[in-house]
């Protein structure tokens, strides 16, 4: 995975997912936190953790019906179309995924622990952490 960015969407993996999300809908950010949570899963890999990261973002845009970082125009017609509360079941699975995105055991964590971006990168989590909580 090409990380070069510390917003969500900053990197590849995210962008491809947008477009998973353009086709599957809810579903796609669902499954990004289930395959992050996978109890079989010792090690959150780092194009994982940034679609989950990815649609953690996505789930805080419709949650606070505010899109400001979502760029792509197929996907705020895809909020756009959600009734309000749609994805309020994924509020504790998004903080579950997130909370393992950001532990020990992340490819994500280690990268920017050895960058300059980490504290931006750590600081953007945290606002996501809050707003699913």
């Amino acid at each position: 995975m090409d990380i070069w960015g510390t917003q969500a969407f900053d990197n590849d993996a995210a962008r491809l997912f947008i477009q998973e999300v353009g086709e599957d809908g809810a579903f796609a950010l669902q499954e990004a936190f289930e395959v992050v949570l996978d109890p079989d899963t010792e090690f959150v890999a780092g194009e994982e953790g940034a679609r989950a990261v990815a649609a953690a973002e996505i789930l805080v845009a419709h949650l606070s019906n505010d899109t400001e970082a979502i760029m792509d125009a197929r996907l705020r017609e895809w909020l756009g179309s959600l009734d309000e509360g749609e994805l309020d079941n994924m509020r504790e699975l998004g903080a579950e995924a997130l909370g393992r995105v950001t532990g020990g055991d992340s490819e994500l964590v280690r990268h920017f622990a050895a960058s300059e971006g980490g504290d931006e990168w750590t600081g953007n989590l945290a606002r996501l952490r809050d707003a699913l909580a």
